[in-house]
């Protein structure tokens, strides 16, 4: 039989269509009245002020135990602010309307505790907590003080990602029925760096929360049923936590799979594919920043030419969010009560990991 016969022939090839236009850009605030302080200047804050410098907010304190490191961030980026070492000296500022809180988990619960006290609005690095009770508990102090409470899900807005999250939302693939994410990269950056080779789940909690938290947005309001996962080491790995693992989280008419290898030294590749009722979307490439998106349909094929990376976006697209979301008197899309939907199902697969068995999302409410 010739190798033809398990082609597809000319006239059965799809045909390339315009890509449907979807607002995947973070959407800007609509004055420059918000103040912000940050408390916790560690590295992953330079790309929130990166992000913060570009579209002009205004940051007027920084807050670190170390403060040093608080200062060479605050003369990198707005020199003009305020350099504190403790937080409650930032926190009484009648000028200082939003936090960004950016520290480690283990003392982010205080801190977001007493900034809305204080009442003021706060964005929370992610994950947002290690307690599902902690979480619920600073929801609803922030709905008893009338303030706006957001978790820092940058991947939310990375441009890939914010596309087909949009393309599910808006009915173009239609019900989605499978949705698949393969990662290979290599991680061995924090090789030595004790506050990561410390973390246990490092794989699926660190890292994969984000991609939890994605699938928990592809799927809406539908509620997953179970949650199975698993993590392994190999010989000669370098750094200790378990490199390579896959999370699969079952719904009663769907299923999300994810697969990790985090120890990949070459060929790096990063792959999201959606299939719904009404079509698929793919996303691919070889990093988290330098992705192709492809709708499949009826009608055709479409590649949108999309803007921006994770990186600057994403840091971009949770401030400005939170942002809008207290000028328009409305809950943000990433708010915390939204993320720990995403919590509970990545507690539940850390569960799975250790037990070697199914866990039900929410049956599990901390680390």
């Amino acid at each position: 039989m010739s190798d033809d016969n398990y082609g597809v022939s000319p006239e059965m090839k799809p045909r390339q269509v315009d890509a449907p236009a979807l607002d995947y850009l973070p959407r800007l605030p609509g004055r420059d009245s918000h103040v912000i302080g940050m408390i916790g200047t560690g590295s992953i804050t330079d790309s929130h002020l990166t992000a913060y410098k570009k579209l002009g907010l205004n940051v007027v304190a920084f807050c670190d135990i170390d403060r040093e490191r608080a200062t060479a961030k605050r003369d990198k980026y707005f020199p003009d602010a305020e350099v504190y070492t403790d937080h409650t000296g930032l926190l009484a500022r009648d000028d200082i309307t939003v936090v960004d809180v950016a520290t480690h988990p283990t003392v982010r619960v205080k801190l977001v505790e007493d900034a809305l006290h204080a009442g003021k609005h706060v964005l929370s690095q992610k994950p947002f907590v290690m307690d599902l009770a902690d979480g619920e508990r600073l929801v609803r102090l922030a709905a008893d003080k009338g303030l706006k409470l957001a978790v820092n899900q940058n991947g939310r807005w990375a441009p890939h990602f914010r596309y087909l999250t949009l393309a599910v939302e808006t009915g173009l693939v239609g019900r989605v029925n499978t949705v698949d994410f393969t990662v290979q990269w290599n991680h061995t950056w924090i090789a030595g760096n004790e506050g990561f080779e410390s973390i246990h789940h490092m794989l699926l909690y660190d890292f994969a929360i984000h991609w939890f938290d994605i699938a928990c947005c592809f799927m809406g309001e539908r509620e997953p049923e179970r949650v199975v996962a698993s993590v392994r080491k190999f010989p000669g790995q370098l750094y200790r936590p378990p490199s390579m693992g896959y999370a699969m989280i079952d719904y009663p008419d769907a299923q999300v799979r994810m697969t990790f290898n985090a120890h990949n030294l070459y060929g790096e590749q990063d792959m999201t594919t959606i299939i719904g009722t009404e079509g698929l979307i793919r996303s691919e490439g070889p990093s988290l920043s330098d992705q192709t998106v492809t709708l499949y349909r009826a009608d055709g094929y479409s590649t949108p030419a999309l803007e921006g990376a994770w990186f600057s976006n994403g840091f971009e697209g949770t401030m400005c969010e939170l942002l809008c979301a207290i000028e328009e008197d409305r809950e943000p899309s990433n708010a915390a009560a939204n993320n720990l939907r995403s919590l509970s199902v990545c507690f539940a697969a850390l569960a799975s990991a250790d037990r070697g068995e199914p866990v039900v999302p929410g049956s599990v409410t901390s680390m």
